[in-house]
């Protein structure tokens, strides 16, 4: 079982002013303040995007973008114009093969799953956009009639899809997967995400749990449902709960609240 209320008593003593804005988003949908907002938008570039450095600031980037289009989530304003900024120039900069790549310039500080013309980091930044074009459009319409989006994320899909290999797994990094799995099953490539949640089902128990919530709640944004895979999770994350309430997040302490926060969405 997850202890809930242990958790919100960890992001609550440990949180920043946004954490805990989005704790209070997750628990009972309250709006932030709008200085909550102005601090994640700081930094926002005029084209729409975000930085993946202040070293970098005026060369937009897809995979910090996405980070933070996922806080504007956690606190409710996806839609917002900041978020719709966000979106038009993420949708702007797929290639024309329907893939997307970081700009060549940030080739000599980006982390490997960010590496420009890298084909593993290629499918995952790919999956990871094609999911929040589409993640935003269930957010706007559940029922996924209208999107201005359809072009882009389908494409998007189509390109993915062509990228497994013939059991289901990918050439690429793990958070791909779960990124590709909603994409895909969201854009009606339903036997190509039963494969990757195949998949998935599979490395579970040798998840970390700060993954096994980053892939819950990517699953949850999208229409799949409380499928077997999302079951599982849940379980395994109730067995990854320490004693102060909190989950160990990959990069360290310093970022346990953020792991914890993700954990509270993949529950809620």
């Amino acid at each position: 079982m997850i202890d809930i209320d242990a958790a919100i008593g960890y992001v609550v003593a440990h949180g920043d002013p946004v954490e805990r804005a989005r704790l209070s988003h997750i628990r009972t949908g309250q709006p932030p303040l709008p200085e909550i907002v102005d601090r994640i938008a700081a930094g926002q570039l005029p084209e729409g995007g975000w930085p993946a450095s202040a070293d970098d600031g005026a060369i937009p980037s897809i995979d910090a973008t996405c980070f933070r289009l996922a806080e504007l989530d956690d606190i409710g304003v996806l839609n917002s114009p900041i978020g719709e900024r966000a979106l038009q120039w993420l949708a702007s900069a797929q290639r024309g093969d329907g893939t997307w790549q970081e700009h060549e310039s940030l080739a000599g500080q980006a982390p490997p799953w960010a590496l420009p013309g890298d084909p593993e980091a290629t499918l995952y930044l790919t999956s990871l956009a094609g999911f929040w074009l589409t993640a935003v459009a269930v957010a706007t319409d559940p029922f996924q009639t209208r999107s201005p989006y359809d072009e882009v994320a389908r494409s998007s899909a189509t390109w993915v899809a062509a990228q497994l290999r013939p059991d289901g797994s990918w050439p690429s990094f793990l958070a791909t997967g779960w990124h590709a799995a909603g994409l895909l099953h969201q854009q009606q490539f339903f036997y190509e995400s039963a494969r990757v949640q195949q998949v998935l089902g599979s490395r579970l128990p040798d998840m970390s749990p700060a993954d096994v919530a980053a892939m819950t709640v990517a699953l949850r944004r999208v229409n799949l449902g409380d499928d077997w895979l999302l079951q599982s999770a849940w379980k395994r994350l109730g067995e990854a709960q320490r004693v102060d309430g909190g989950w160990d997040s990959n990069e360290g302490p310093l970022f346990d609240v953020n792991a914890t926060l993700t954990a509270l969405r993949a529950c809620r």
